[in-house]
């Protein structure tokens, strides 16, 4: 009879240590999505999200492999994506959907998320990486009736999602995910129907495209020269890096506005994306532009950004291309201003070879494309 009791009663301290072994786990699980999510609630932008997922979702979540899915079925988050440096062709797991009907034909209309064995057949485009998982958890994302895309767990093992496992903790991540993805994909929408950076003050891509067609048109109706800087921060990445994305937004802040100090008021500045600005200088000719470039780059090399009792330093390349029309020849105005922000953009990239740093002058440039004048 006490031997019975004995082996009760080791048998109860057992289950009461496992109890206690999963209480611990799921209070670590908990702890480690709320930290994930307070994270992904401070993000200003669709990148960074997409950064922070992919790049943080694995650790946090002890998987083997994570992917994001996005409906982008006008294009326009690789747009947004782009303009703000994240570069989309170094990241196989975030998935662009030129449509919704791969989540509608896994998920119908419930928009259950999905836990169990990989399917290839069914699942090869949620997970468009060479190691292919054994068990997975598919989860779309959905507002207001609407699938925004899917975040893909996948785990190596074959019982790590397992079908009618629980999923009060998925669907809770799931509408904590959404409700991200809508507010930045709405800010996004705002941020580039406005014609002003909201970061650094000045103007955006947008107000440029708009603008350097004008600028075009008034240098052939007045017979003056217009240049182009295209301007961008050396290893910004390595800035967000070592110091955070805020450290980051500080430097643009500080770049952009020592950029503008050393232009006209009637020269126009805008923020292209990421770390690159664009300027268009009325009236200036090749050799001027250079000297303003050159200007711009000691400025910037010499200023002392203060963050969190930290002084930051960095430096800036610099592509010119010049505009000069001609009397009496006609121009189209599309051809000529992609071919002087395309032109600069070339001589930034030599500046870059360069080793940084550096000014490099593209020449002038017309509808043929040809560059003359080039400075060494």
């Amino acid at each position: 009879m006490e031997e019975d009791l004995t082996t009760d009663i080791i048998i109860l301290e057992s289950h009461l240590d496992a109890m206690m072994d999963r209480a611990q786990q799921n209070s670590i699980s908990l702890k480690r999505f709320q930290d994930f999510e307070m994270i992904l609630l401070k993000l200003n932008s669709l990148a960074e999200m997409a950064e922070h997922i992919l790049n943080e979702g694995k650790s946090f979540f002890d998987l083997d492999v994570i992917s994001f899915c996005l409906v982008d079925d006008k294009g326009d988050i690789a747009q947004y994506l782009e303009e703000d440096g994240y570069q989309i062709h170094e990241h196989p797991d975030l998935v662009l959907l030129p449509d919704k009907r791969l989540i509608e034909q896994v998920f119908g209309v419930a928009g259950r998320p999905f836990l169990g064995r990989y399917k290839e057949e069914a699942f090869a485009d949620f997970f468009p990486l060479s190691k292919k998982p054994a068990s997975v958890a598919i989860i779309p994302l959905m507002r207001r009736g609407q699938y925004l895309g899917a975040l893909n767990f996948g785990s190596y093992e074959n019982s790590r999602f397992i079908v009618n496992m629980a999923t009060d903790f998925v669907e809770h991540m799931v509408s904590v995910v959404s409700i991200c993805l809508e507010n930045n994909l709405n800010f996004e929408i705002m941020r580039r129907t406005s014609l002003v950076d909201t970061l650094t003050g000045i103007n955006n891509r947008r107000f440029l495209e708009q603008r350097i067609g004008e600028e075009l048109d008034r240098s052939q109706r007045n017979d003056q020269p217009l240049s182009c800087l295209f301007l961008d921060i050396d290893y910004f990445k390595k800035v967000n890096d070592t110091y955070g994305h805020q450290a980051g937004d500080q430097v643009l802040m500080e770049v952009a506005g020592a950029i503008k100090q050393q232009l006209r008021s009637n020269d126009v500045l805008a923020r292209y994306g990421g770390e690159e600005f664009v300027a268009l200088l009325t009236g200036i000719n090749d050799l001027m532009a250079y000297d303003i470039a050159e200007r711009i780059r000691k400025t910037v090399k010499h200023i002392q950004i203060e963050f969190e009792e930290q002084s930051l330093q960095v430096t800036i390349s610099i592509g010119c291309s010049t505009f000069m029309p001609c009397k009496g020849r006609q121009y189209s105005t599309d051809a000529n201003a992609r071919l002087l922000i395309q032109t600069a953009d070339t001589a930034l990239y030599q500046a870059k070879n360069k080793g940084r740093d550096c000014v490099e002058q593209g020449g002038i440039v017309d509808q043929s494309g040809m560059g003359r004048n080039k400075i060494a």
